[in-house]
């Protein structure tokens, strides 16, 4: 797909933004109405003839405009199954939408109220069903709209029937492209970029949007942000949620910083914004910014104390400062808000790993994976949870589902290289921990994790290698233990080979610390009596460079550096 060479009429744009606006809210689909509205004003400054715009063509009878008008202020105030009673038998196609979203919004919230720690089976939900049915039949008779087809669409996705679900929805898209809300639940059926491909999707410019966004749930980060970037020169060069979209992929590119300071230039146009600022708390959390942190729970709890986003931020504030039972006490209160919302189910699960509660880590992480089989967090939080309880085998499976979903995470890498090491699975640790320094090492582990390995192994040439390309750039290696070692090794490896300016260069650096300063003396005391036995008998040198000719410091480095290459660094592993 060459999706950077959009083109968007503008006042097309904006005059179907007008029309989708009133459709949507006429059928109380506030979320994709707020969304809808949200992009009408970044294109505030664009001028529509009011007459051009299409209006809503439904024709009532005057008593079912009367049941509309009674049936939507019962939904308003969440009176679900009255504003289902009065609509029942109203046939027009929005209010006949409105009967059948009661009775669909009715089964959640039930659902919701009178839910225990263990999720009920969907299978068994026979409102669910008996809601599916009646749609099925509309379908069949071509009764749905667009709108009603989302809803069946989004009833046989909660029933698990897949494939089915993702026909309605893309049918649905086709009768009612500007329904943001159908181009969601579709995304979350799409589980890679073939199937994404092979989608029939309308020639819309709603279409862009969705491809944006479905680049970034694939990990698709590029591209996704170069597609956002042709979005806001489209003229949303100030839209919320496309900033936010931006941030998130800049953050997916380890980029923290900058993806920060995206979200306070959201801030600084909408104060008043709770949008996404659950995902600028983590981005604060990861940087341990416990004061703008502690700001951004405060400001949030200000302008809503019961929303979702704020029940995470809030968390996300007494988890950094360690007090872990307030912390899950605000993502139980965000899940009873919403049992799907992802992240809250992804941050409780890492609250237990901290509260040593594997049981709780456990049912948390696989609730998100319930909710997003996309959410690489969940699957690597349980790999890491089956490997403190032991079960390697496990931790193994989940770190490979985590790996699938981020191969150029060198985190995700790395872990799958540890779990096979614990395995004796030592090839295939060995070409994780030579993928980990390919795709861009993170946390600086995986050359330490090599050269140890090699080191196990017997493997001498191949574990100085890898040790002299860790201690390359020394800034990086905070441990002072790894550091040590691996200038140890290095000493001792060039020392047995005579050859002594490589040998004297890292006795030097092991001279400065205090668990290798002892062995460094020693080391030097040897070079220096090498040294002398060579000046006695000149013909020593001679033999030395018949045996071995890389003595220059500058050509062993070099030499030791080009040993990392031997492997196929693209590797994935199986």
């Amino acid at each position: 797909m060459d999706e950077c060479k959009i083109k968007l009429n503008i006042e097309e744009v904006k005059s179907d933004l007008v029309q989708a606006i009133n459709e949507c809210s006429q059928r109380c689909l506030n979320h994709s109405t707020k969304w809808l509205a949200e992009l009408n004003y970044s294109l505030k400054n664009i001028k529509v003839n009011t007459h051009q715009a299409k209006v809503n063509q439904d024709v009532f009878n005057n008593s079912e405009e009367d049941l509309y008008v009674l049936g939507k202020s019962y939904f308003d105030l969440k009176e679900y199954d009255r504003a289902a009673y009065f609509t029942e038998q109203c046939r027009t196609p929005k209010v006949r939408f409105l009967h059948l979203y009661s009775r669909y919004m009715s089964g959640e919230k039930k659902r919701v109220d009178n839910m225990t720690d263990i999720p009920p089976d969907p299978l068994k939900n026979e409102n669910l069903k008996s809601l599916c049915t009646d749609l099925r039949k509309d379908h069949i008779t071509g009764n749905l709209d667009g709108f009603g087809l989302y809803l069946f669409g989004v009833t046989l996705k909660k029933l698990q029937l897949t494939s089915e679900a993702i026909d309605v929805l893309v049918e649905s898209i086709h009768e009612q492209p500007m329904h943001w809300g159908t181009w969601l639940e579709l995304a979350a059926l799409i589980t890679d970029r073939e199937k994404l491909e092979s989608l029939v999707l309308p020639n819309h410019w709603m279409k862009h949007f969705f491809i944006a966004h479905m680049y970034l749930e694939l990990q698709l980060i590029e591209e996704g942000l170069e597609l956002y970037h042709v979005l806001q020169s489209a003229g949303f060069k100030k839209n919320g949620y496309v900033l936010a979209q931006t941030a998130i992929a800049v953050h997916y590119r380890r980029d923290v910083d900058n993806a920060i300071q995206t979200f306070k230039s959201i801030i600084k146009e909408d104060p008043f914004c709770l949008d996404n600022m659950d995902t600028y708390s983590n981005l604060l959390y990861v940087k341990e910014l416990k004061v703008e942190l502690a700001h951004l729970a405060h400001r949030a709890t200000e302008i809503d104390k019961y929303r979702l986003e704020t029940c995470c931020i809030v968390g996300n504030y007494y988890s950094l400062r360690a007090d872990h039972q307030k912390a899950v006490m605000y993502f139980h209160r965000a899940l009873k808000l919403n049992p799907q919302y992802l992240s809250a189910w992804t941050l409780l699960g890492h609250e237990f790993m901290e509260m040593k509660n594997t049981n709780g880590a456990i049912h948390s992480y696989r609730q998100a994976i319930e909710v997003n089989r996309r959410d690489y967090r969940a699957w690597y939080g349980l790999g890491q949870t089956y490997e403190i309880l032991k079960m390697p085998f496990y931790g193994l499976y989940y770190y490979k589902q985590a790996q699938l979903l981020r191969p150029h995470d060198s985190r995700m890498v790395l872990a799958l290289g540890e779990a096979y090491e614990k395995q004796d699975k030592i090839q295939d640790a060995l070409k994780c921990y030579y993928k980990a320094c390919n795709v861009g090492d993170i946390e600086g582990m995986a050359l330490i994790k090599l050269a140890t390995l090699y080191e196990k192994m017997g493997e001498y040439d191949h574990a100085a290698a890898a040790y002299t390309e860790f201690v390359t750039d020394e800034s990086r290696n905070a441990d002072r233990a790894e550091l040590s070692h691996a200038y140890k090794y290095l000493t001792q490896y060039h020392l047995k080979r005579d050859e002594l300016d490589q040998a004297n260069h890292y006795a030097q650096k092991c001279l400065q610390f205090e668990e290798t300063k002892n062995e460094a003396k020693a080391f030097l005391k040897t070079i220096a009596q090498k040294r002398v036995k060579i000046e006695d008998n000149p013909m020593m040198v001679e033999d030395m460079n018949e045996t071995d000719p890389v003595v220059e410091l500058n050509h062993r480095n070099e030499t030791s550096r080009n040993q990392l290459s031997p492997m196929n660094l693209s590797f994935t592993p199986n």
